[in-house]
């Protein structure tokens, strides 16, 4: 497409007018040039529906709960019941032996008693001994070295006396009266305490608990919106066709350094950095004359075009 408009632009250019045709009032140092404005297109926006609204039919089961119930086996009834007599024991002492008396005899008592008798008297009689001086004089195995002679001693020899036991009387026999007490049985018997009757005896009645399911809420159905779903649907539409146009313009002819550094000065004050304030046209002036034309919405192209020049304040 760019080649096309490319060649189509060359052949509309070797077919152009002259300049004096195109620019009758043009004066000295004026420039123009011819730039390509681009199609013009907006964007539309619209939204559409994706998914229409609709309704969803949920199905809510009953709900169960489970308990017990109380179920009657066998009614309450009354019923007579015999209530026998009642027998309590009862305990008598009986004589089985009346009191009496006896005549018992007390033998005598005899106890052991001991006593010393004489079995050998005592006597005098002479025995042998031996001198204490002639003991000295003895010699280391105890043997006697003199002979002194035999020496006599009369001793006393004791009486020699035995124990003999014997038995003797301590108390005469004797007779003594025993009183012999009664003697006595108790005896249990059984007694009748109170007479037999009857009774009305209630029975209750025989109930049992069974587990039970009921219904507590019954099944339903819930409906449930389901909202239409959108959908954003962008599209570019062609506002005017691209085309050619001659543009009044600044160029070496007529733009001098100091139209330059003004334009530089007007672009710093409007919040736009253009490089260094020298009059020289550069890149970085360029692109803040660029992003000028862009804010200020004025034809925006490689050039210093007038609207751009007169909107600075700079005069032409």
């Amino acid at each position: 497409l760019a080649t096309a408009l490319a060649l189509g632009s060359a052949a509309a250019f070797a077919q152009a007018p002259s300049p004096e045709q195109l620019f009758p009032n043009a004066k000295p140092g004026e420039c123009y040039a011819r730039v390509f404005l681009p199609p013009t297109v907006a964007t539309e926006s619209q939204q559409i529906v994706k998914q229409e609204a609709s309704q969803r039919v949920q199905l809510v089961p009953a709900r169960y709960e489970t308990g017990s119930e109380t179920v009657v086996l066998k009614e309450a009834s009354k019923r007579l019941e015999v209530v026998p007599a009642t027998y309590e024991w009862v305990t008598e002492q009986v004589v089985v032996r009346p009191a009496a008396k006896r005549l018992q005899t007390v033998p005598a008592t005899y106890e052991t008693v001991t006593e010393k008798v004489l079995v050998k008297a005592g006597y005098s009689t002479w025995k042998k001994g031996v001198s204490p001086s002639v003991l000295a004089a003895a010699g280391p195995n105890g043997t006697r070295t003199d002979a002194a002679g035999d020496v006599l001693c009369l001793v006393e020899v004791p009486p020699v006396y035995g124990t003999v036991a014997k038995r003797v009387e301590k108390s005469p026999a004797t007779t003594t009266e025993i009183d012999i007490p009664e003697v006595t049985k108790t005896v249990r018997r059984q007694v009748q305490k109170t007479p037999p009757s009857t009774r009305e005896v209630e029975i209750p009645a025989v109930t049992q608990q069974v587990p039970v399911t009921k219904m507590v809420e019954p099944p339903k159905e819930n409906r449930i919106d389901i909202p239409a779903q959108y959908q954003t649907v962008t599209s570019t539409k062609q506002v005017t066709a691209g085309r050619y146009e001659w543009r009044s313009i600044l160029c070496q002819t007529n733009a001098t350094p100091d139209k330059i550094q003004q334009i530089q000065t007007a672009l710093k004050g409007a919040g736009f950095d253009p490089g260094p304030i020298d009059g020289i046209l550069k890149q970085q002036t360029m692109r803040a004359v660029n992003a000028y034309q862009s804010s200020k919405s004025l034809p925006v192209d490689p050039y210093l075009n007038m609207e751009t020049v007169k909107s600075l304040g700079v005069s032409l």
